[in-house]
């Protein structure tokens, strides 16, 4: 498709919901992702301040809009004509480049250019905003567009991220050189971030970074690097975060320095690094990903030397958040496409959702689903918090980014599997989305960290932020705050101690608390998500979102006899208490309530 034919697409796509189906194969292509989900809106205003969620919502309309339909659409013609690396020109120039397909530069223009994605928290006027924009603003478009395109979302989050480390910890003359390229909605002149970590022999294990870093005074930035990095997205970025051991340097973690490396030099020429191959991946097939070769490439040192992963890990923690958005977005297009098949199709005389059986399906999607959208503004609150320099902010911050990235990674792995059982042979099909958000899924548990490092961060938070304490504090005023029944009052308490405690005892010694880190890093995020889920239920006046606040404490957290049947407990119908200043509804009318 010429992109002149998808820009088209995009500027004229319209903000309306799709009309039910009447054929036996429901289809909700071109539904507002954002006006078809009355949860998000209402969420929303407890997280945002009143005069930016009003400015917000056109915007939040567009591009509910756009990833219900036309993004999707060129999301979905991305991902079956992935990028390709050309070595050299047809005259034999060695001249390196990587192809796109139009439908995803398409893409790249409507996240970074038209909504600015990766600049609203870096500067005042995206959208029409004199401030920069809270994380919760930024992650909130985000969640719509994640929705339809997955791995454009690595770009944008390592372009925000590399931004905010740069900032942190850059010399300000590469601030003031780099800053408004970075942050530009002007797509010709963007740059694009990287970030080239790993290698073969250094995975997670950072400490065993072998790229060397030499000083020259001749080079550009005063240093050379060599060596490998194995797995490089965004590889033909303009600036990548990079480490290194400056030669001298002492083996380990002490050793590794940051340093910033330009695609290009200052006269235009490239700089000494080649990408090598791109990877054929299971997921994320529309966004490059490569090997790269650095062949003394010049580059700037960020930061004080030695203090390299301190300073990267800024932005690996910014990037892990990202990936729980981008895991509780996968969810909610996967439920979201689940319900509407539930409630168009039609099979032995009656709609699908009206089945016993369909329905407990659609609960155990719609459970972690809604946990991990919490996990999200909770997270993103968080950081605002801890960047204004707020007492206990940060620790906060530190402890909810990798249990979302723990948790909710793994989450949406069955969410959107389970989800395209729903849509039957059809989901199995790549012409629909199902296939594209069960294989995208799978990366989040491997990118910035895998399940088992992640969880082990949990603890490392708690061992050295003292962040175990702060998160429980801060539980407990959000259930001070909630009107709650006393029945269902001493069920939330008893599983917070018990998953505090939990999490003391894995972090009380290295290797037997290690044994126990994934399953206090669960125990944590379930009983953080339900607490903050019935905190939102009372501020929303919402009896529904109470009660799945307690079914994610019922189903994933108290213990149950799988040979019990499938009653629930007796305080679930009567854990809401009387209304209040309208916030919740009476108790009993949570039997009347339809969770779908």
């Amino acid at each position: 498709m010429p992109t002149s034919a998808v820009r088209q697409d995009v500027s004229s796509q319209p903000a309306a919901a799709a009309t039910p189906s009447v054929h036996p194969v429901p289809d909700q292509h071109g539904v507002n992702l954002f006006a078809s989900d009355p949860d998000l809106r209402a969420l929303l205003p407890l997280y945002l301040p009143a005069d930016l969620y009003q400015h917000l919502l056109p915007h939040l309309d567009r591009m509910g809009a756009l990833a219900g339909g036309v993004l999707d659409a060129l999301a979905n013609t991305a991902d079956h004509h992935p990028p390709t690396l050309t070595h050299r020109t047809r005259t034999g120039i060695d001249a390196q480049r990587i192809d796109k397909h139009p439908a995803y530069v398409e893409l790249e223009r409507v996240a970074f250019a038209e909504f600015g994605l990766a600049a609203v928290s870096h500067r005042g006027g995206v959208l029409g905003w004199p401030q920069p924009m809270p994380a919760a603003a930024k992650y909130a478009l985000t969640y719509l567009f994640v929705q339809a395109e997955f791995g454009l979302c690595c770009p944008l989050s390592m372009t925000d991220s590399l931004t905010r480390t740069l900032r942190k910890f850059g010399d300000p003359a590469l601030v003031e050189r780099f800053l408004p390229n970075l942050t530009t909605q002007v797509f010709e002149d963007l740059y694009q971030g990287a970030m080239f970590m790993t290698e073969q022999g250094a995975g997670s294990d950072v400490a065993a970074t072998a790229t060397r870093a030499i000083p020259d005074p001749e080079a550009q930035g005063g240093w050379r690097l060599t060596g490998d990095k194995w797995f490089c997205s965004n590889p033909d970025a303009e600036l990548a975060m990079v480490l290194a051991r400056p030669d001298g340097a002492p083996d380990g973690i002490k050793g590794v320095s940051l340093f910033l490396l330009p695609r290009r030099l200052a006269d235009g020429s490239p700089n000494h690094y080649r990408i090598i191959r791109l990877k054929d991946k299971l997921g994320t097939r529309s966004m490059a990903s490569g090997e790269i070769c650095l062949e003394g490439a010049h580059a700037w040192l960020v930061g004080e030397p030695g203090r390299g992963f301190v300073q990267m890990a800024d932005m690996i923690n910014n990037s892990r958040l990202s990936n729980g958005v981008r895991a509780a977005g996968l969810m909610r297009r996967a439920l979201s496409e689940g319900l509407f098949i539930a409630r168009e199709r039609r099979a032995f005389g009656k709609r699908l959702i009206d089945m016993p059986l369909m329905r407990r399906q659609l609960l155990k999607l719609a459970l972690p689903t809604e946990q991990a959208r919490t996990m999200v503004f909770q997270t993103a609150e968080a950081l605002r918090r801890a960047d204004a320099g707020e007492a206990d902010a940060y620790p906060l911050m530190r402890i909810l980014t990798p249990l979302i990235k723990f948790r909710a990674c793994r989450d949406a792995r069955k969410v959107t599997g389970d989800a395209m059982e729903i849509r039957g042979g059809c989901g199995y099909i790549e012409e629909w989305s199902d296939p594209r958000l069960v294989r995208d899924a799978h990366l989040g548990s491997i990118w910035e960290g895998t399940s088992n490092i992640v969880a082990l961060d949990v603890l490392r938070a708690i061992r050295r932020e003292g962040a175990l304490p702060v998160l429980r504090a801060h539980l407990q005023s959000l259930l001070v705050q909630t009107l709650m029944h006393a029945n269902a009052r001493a069920a939330f308490d008893r599983a917070l101690e018990r998953a505090c405690t939990l999490a003391a005892d894995a972090a009380q010694a290295d290797a037997a608390g290690d044994v126990l880190a994934r399953q206090a890093a669960s125990a944590l995020y379930h009983v953080t998500s339900a607490v903050a889920m019935a905190w939102e239920a009372g501020r929303i006046g919402s009896v529904r979102r109470m009660r799945l606040a307690q079914l994610v404490l019922i189903h994933r957290v108290l213990p149950r006899d799988p040979l019990a049947g499938g009653a629930e407990p007796d305080w679930l119908a009567d854990t809401v208490a009387p209304a209040a200043e309208g916030a919740v509804q009476p108790a009993g009318a949570v039997d009347q309530v339809d969770l779908f």
